[in-house]
């Protein structure tokens, strides 16, 4: 049987200095546990893909931001499904970091200490494809 495919929305969201706003995935996730991975997440039947990726970063963040520049898009297969990830950078952003029940960790982080963490493979994927620079 042939898995299906499912959308998903990433942001690259960097603060006044620069560093990257990365997320670590709850211990009990169904998907990458405990690995680090940048904001965003499943679009919804018949949303557009600002939508999806404004909607997320304010459920699992709290800020508010508007989409700028496409980055990247990968994908990735898992036992029951495979995505396709869009990657897109924010601007404009607002507000104070709040992660939801999702995650259970946050940090800014340049390019060299996210290479460092334990990162899920798309955001790995992310890096090499853009030679270290995001």
């Amino acid at each position: 049987m042939k898995k299906p495919y499912g959308l998903t929305m990433r942001s690259i969201v960097k603060n006044e200095e620069g560093k990257i706003l990365v997320l670590r995935r709850h211990p009990k996730s169904k998907t990458n546990p405990h690995k680090w991975e940048l904001p965003g997440g499943k679009m919804e039947k018949g949303e557009l893909f600002d939508e999806a990726l404004i909607r997320e970063v304010k459920e699992e963040t709290d800020l508010d931001v508007k989409v700028g520049d496409f980055c990247e898009a990968v994908q990735d297969d898992y036992p029951h499904k495979r995505t396709v990830q869009l990657i897109m950078y924010s601007k404009d952003i607002t507000g104070e970091v709040k992660i939801s029940d999702e995650h259970d960790d946050w940090m800014w982080a340049s390019i060299n200490e996210i290479k460092s963490l334990d990162i899920t493979s798309s955001l790995k994927k992310i890096i090499e494809k853009r030679n270290g620079e995001i």
